[in-house]
């Protein structure tokens, strides 16, 4: 049984494989924002009970330093869990403590975007007093 291979230059074909490229596009673009979305929210809880820990057991700044320490130990692989970033987290927990905002609206941010966003409030705020 002989199988004809299509020529790359018929009108079937082309339109397939521009269709198959446009469907792969947009499945990893989709999957690329749903990644920074569930990692964002991670990040934001992460802040929140460093956060709330602070509060209710009168954590230091410390404390972070000895988080960031442990988990990037448990965890090489992954990058952001430096101190800085750790702080970063609890500001971004602090500056949005309404968890329906942060999945509605400030996860569609990648993460970046949410510090500068972060260092402008603090600014601001800064300005205000």
């Amino acid at each position: 049984m002989i199988t004809l291979i299509p020529s790359s230059d018929g009108d079937g074909y082309a339109s397939l494989l521009a269709e198959l490229k446009d469907r792969i596009r947009t499945a990893r673009l989709k999957a690329a924002v749903a990644a920074n979305q569930e990692l964002i929210l991670l990040d934001w809880s992460i802040g929140r009970e460093i956060l709330a820990r602070q509060v209710a057991e009168g954590w230091g700044a410390r404390v972070i330093d000895r988080l960031a320490t442990d988990l990037r130990r448990d965890f090489p692989e992954m990058t952001g869990l430096s101190p800085r970033n750790l702080k970063y987290m609890r500001a971004f927990a602090e500056a949005f403590p309404d968890e329906e905002i942060v999945q509605q609206l400030v996860a569609q941010l990648p993460w970046g975007h949410n510090v500068k966003l972060i260092e402008a409030l603090k600014t601001s705020e800064e300005r205000l007093w």
